[in-house]
């Protein structure tokens, strides 16, 4: 039988009590394992199998806590989102008045931390539990606006019985998340709810563009602090002979003397002045300036101090790489496919060539172009680590897997390579 995926538009032009009939004869026969004529859209689906694989009560869900009053407003006061809330209130609190919605603003965890609207929907919102500091990650309340759409980084709307948990049957969301331009993290997600009757084909175009504003108008901020830093470093700079630069607490370079601009760099967590082993520069000497750090580069080229790289999986979508050791230690963030590759290099420490990851990844060994397209970004980032001809992490770096349970044990370096 062939399954026809539903159309949002033709939900929304449907009759409100047919429509909802509809998409509970649609989740019902998914949650059975019925085949249907009709089947739920790629999004939705795939959220409903993530959580009939975790679990999850479709009625209810999981219960938990609000977060204290003061962890929310700790959390509010180091959220960039902070800095374009009047972007988004400019953007979408008039029209969700118009169209009966509430404008939610969550964390990267899914944690509310704001939410406008009128006091009929937030009343309605109440019943819901869209609150200020209520927990709408997917695993925790099933497929919807805020969770699926961290989950999968994509804009998404839920209607009626696309939710996952029966409560939330009577409302209807859509969200798109936010990614903060001066380190590519995932700061939160934007979203719009609101009763049945409310869903509109065009308000995830509409949410999605509002929060295309607010990441121009952080880009904006950026331009504008590394302008000031600029600004503050030159004159220390112009009294510098050698290779010097100032950069952001990001890694970004506002300033650079002696040298071509390089890129972002990696910045060592916990940053202190005194001597750091920087890629790809050397060991440099790190000083505080007002907005930044000033970086002299002292020994260009210098090699690598041993390193730990800890590969933490235990996030579907959200694996990160810390690097450690003498000179400090940071954070990298991965992207599926990195954490893929990583994993493969930390199980066969001997190393893999091209077209053994290509097999592994994707089962087809010819694919080795896009191999080495993939690890040529990975070694813009962990060159230091990381060994080429065959792949491989470096002579000397410990490696350390973790996933959902218990880290995996350690592995050191290899023994003498026999190639």
């Amino acid at each position: 039988m062939h399954t026809t995926p539903i159309d949002l538009a033709r939900l929304a032009a449907m009759d409100l009590a047919e429509a909802t009939r509809l998409l509970k004869g649609v989740r019902e026969a998914t949650l059975s394992g019925r085949r249907s004529p009709v089947g739920p859209r790629a999004d939705i689906d795939e959220s409903w199998q993530r959580l009939l694989r975790s679990g999850l009560d479709p009625d209810r869900g999981r219960r938990v806590g609000l977060l204290p009053r003061e962890e929310t407003e700790r959390r509010r006061g180091a959220s960039p989102l902070r800095e374009v809330l009047p972007v988004l209130r400019d953007g979408l609190v008039s029209i969700a008045d118009a169209a009966q919605h509430i404008m939610v603003v969550a964390d990267a965890e899914g944690r509310v931390l704001w939410r406008e609207g009128t006091a009929s929907v937030l009343r309605k919102g109440d019943v819901h539990g869209v609150v200020v500091g209520s927990d709408w990650s997917e695993g925790v309340a099933g497929t919807n606006g805020i969770g699926t759409s961290l989950v999968v980084r994509r804009p998404v709307q839920v209607h009626s019985a696309e939710h996952f948990v029966a409560a939330h049957h009577s409302w209807t969301c859509a969200g798109a998340t936010v990614t903060d331009p001066r380190d590519g993290r995932l700061i939160g997600v934007v979203n719009l709810s609101g009763p049945l009757a409310s869903v509109h084909p065009t308000t995830l175009p509409l949410v999605t563009a509002v929060t295309r504003l607010a990441e121009a108008e952080l880009r904006q901020q950026h331009f504008a602090a590394l302008d000031r830093l600029r600004g503050a470093a030159a004159p220390l700079l112009g009294r510098m002979t050698g290779r010097a630069l100032a950069v952001d607490a990001s890694g970004w370079p506002a300033a650079v003397i002696g040298m071509p601009p390089p890129g972002r760099l990696q910045l060592p967590k916990s940053l202190t002045g005194g001597r750091f082993w920087l890629p790809p520069l050397g060991m440099c000497a790190v000083e505080p300036v007002p907005g930044g750090w000033l970086i002299r580069v002292t020994e260009p080229g210098a090699p690598a101090p041993a390193a730990r790289i800890v590969l933490d999986l235990s996030r579907p979508r959200r694996a990160s790489a810390t690097v450690s050791g003498e000179a400090g230690s940071w954070v990298q963030e991965l992207s599926p496919r990195h954490a893929e590759l990583l994993h493969a290099l930390a199980v066969h420490r001997e190393g893999r060539s091209a077209a053994q990851l290509a097999q592994e990844l994707f089962g087809d060994p010819t694919r080795t172009v896009t191999v080495r397209a993939e690890m040529s970004r990975l070694r813009r980032h962990l060159a230091h680590v990381l060994a080429s001809r065959p792949y491989r992490f470096a002579d000397g770096v410990e490696v350390e897997v973790r996933h959902g349970g218990s880290p995996e044990p350690r592995v050191g370096p290899p023994r003498a390579p026999s190639w």
